[in-house]
């Protein structure tokens, strides 16, 4: 079945739904999808006409220079259903800035914005049974574009292709985490691309969070690639730190992602009255306020988990742990952001989007 949309989206229906099959009270993240993806290819110097279609496998040709130059970049967003059965998303336009963002570090073609928000929105509509409802529960969005043109010559290829996909996600709970400061490794570098959502900055992490794994923590907190004395990611979140009761976090830079999770989170406690110091945060700093009891708490912060808590971390072979504490500033946080999300609370800073 063909319908067309007034951005003329072509929409081929999957002949069977896999909705029956899927057991949504234990959704692993990222496992199950749905059953249609928004795709649009990039040629001939233009983007052409959006279409739905069944999700399908994508066949490329093995000369196409996403193998070869890894020009691929991608974004992380959820869709929540309200009590009403309303649908909504979070700050929906932050992501379409910094996919664009992204492409152009990349050399890759932007997108406009209706073929990005008018495509997804009209997804979500074709796929609103797939939105989970209950709490911490959500529809995982994943936009993402790769160079599709072929050849072995090292520069900028001549098609690209975007895709918007779905899975339906459980809450995501991941526990506090022991996590490892790194002294030799970096995320990133001044001048490289960290500060957009590529792939190949996620596969350049793989490595030494498995070195860390071997030596029992869970992930890597980055520090910088120059001396490793600052703190600057949480494995591939932003990160907090609460020194008594300021919270903390390091500005955004060439090597920092300008996450949409941690924007949020600066703002809801500013508006709370929280104090927040957005600044370089030396590892000496986190091992004197361990010591003399200042430090808090540490959470890494991101689309998944939205807080992920830190229990203690290692450096130089030396163990801290964080203290037991309740009422923490991350599960407050946590709270008034999904409150937000799911129509819960009012939404004062007009990030929430109806569908």
């Amino acid at each position: 079945m063909n319908t067309m949309t007034s951005l003329t989206i072509e929409i081929e229906k999957a002949k069977h739904s896999k909705i029956s099959s899927v057991d949504f009270n234990n959704l692993d993240f990222g496992r199950v999808f749905t059953d249609h993806m928004l795709e649009c290819d990039y040629k001939d110097g233009k983007w052409q006409n959006p279409k739905i279609v069944p999700y399908q496998p994508i066949t490329l040709d093995p000369s196409a220079k996403i193998f070869h130059y890894g020009q691929s970049i991608f974004e992380g967003m959820k869709a929540y259903k309200d009590a009403n059965d309303d649908i909504f998303l979070f700050r929906p336009i932050d992501n379409f800035k910094r996919l664009n963002i992204s492409a152009k570090r990349l050399a890759m073609p932007e997108l406009p914005e209706a073929f990005f928000m008018d495509g997804l929105k009209e997804l979500l509509k074709l796929e609103k049974d797939w939105i989970p409802k209950s709490d911490g529960s959500a529809l995982y969005i994943r936009p993402f574009m790769f160079a599709s043109g072929s050849g072995f010559h090292a520069s900028p290829a001549d098609a690209y292709k975007f895709v918007i996909a779905f899975a339906p996600s459980g809450a995501y709970f991941s526990g506090k985490v022991k996590v490892l400061i790194e002294e030799k490794y970096s995320r990133s570098a001044n001048g490289g691309v960290g500060f957009a959502k590529a792939g190949g900055n996620y596969a350049g992490q793989f490595y030494p969070t498995q070195l860390a794994k071997d030596k029992g923590y869970q992930q890597v907190i980055w520090t910088d690639d120059n001396s490793h004395e600052y703190i600057e990611e949480a494995g591939a979140m932003n990160i907090f730190v609460r020194i008594n009761d300021t919270l903390m976090t390091v500005p955004t830079s060439d090597r920092i992602l300008d996450g949409i999770t941690r924007k949020s989170i600066i703002s809801i406690a500013e508006d709370l009255g929280i104090d927040v110091d957005v600044r370089k945060i030396k590892v000496s700093e986190l091992i004197e306020a361990s010591e003399n009891g200042s430090l808090k708490e540490i959470f890494g912060a991101g689309t998944a988990a939205v807080v992920s808590p830190i229990s203690g971390f290692g450096y130089k072979g030396k163990d801290y742990q964080l203290p037991e504490i309740e009422n923490t500033f991350g599960e407050l946080l946590k709270k008034h952001i999904t409150d937000i999300q799911t129509n819960k609370s009012e939404d004062k800073f007009g990030w929430r989007v109806k569908v």
